[in-house]
């Protein structure tokens, strides 16, 4: 069974326009090569050519930042839901 992965709307284009998509893997890194696999890419606008997470990029795995976990190594079940959120940058002077 897959696992839900909420996208956000800039890369909605990547998905033909939806914000939920479901993929399989036991890491956040299986997750993101199997959305590789069915919406090619997607995984060059959220991780580096090494396969870390892109630095604007945060990824929460249910309510926590894998940062402060695993990062992309970070294990996951079929119940869990993954959000990919783009960093907001600015703001007022």
């Amino acid at each position: 069974m897959a696992l839900k992965v909420r996208i956000p709307t800039p890369l909605r284009k990547i998905t033909n326009g939806k914000d939920e998509v479901t993929a399989e893997g036991k890491t956040v890194k299986e997750v993101i090569e199997d959305l590789e696999k069915n919406y090619p890419g997607l995984r060059e606008r959220i991780c580096e050519e090494d396969g870390s997470l892109r630095r604007f990029v945060n990824v929460y795995l249910n309510d926590e930042d894998i940062r402060f976990k695993d990062n992309v190594q970070t294990e996951v079940k079929d119940t869990d839901e993954i959000s990919i959120i783009p960093a907001i940058a600015g703001g007022r002077r």
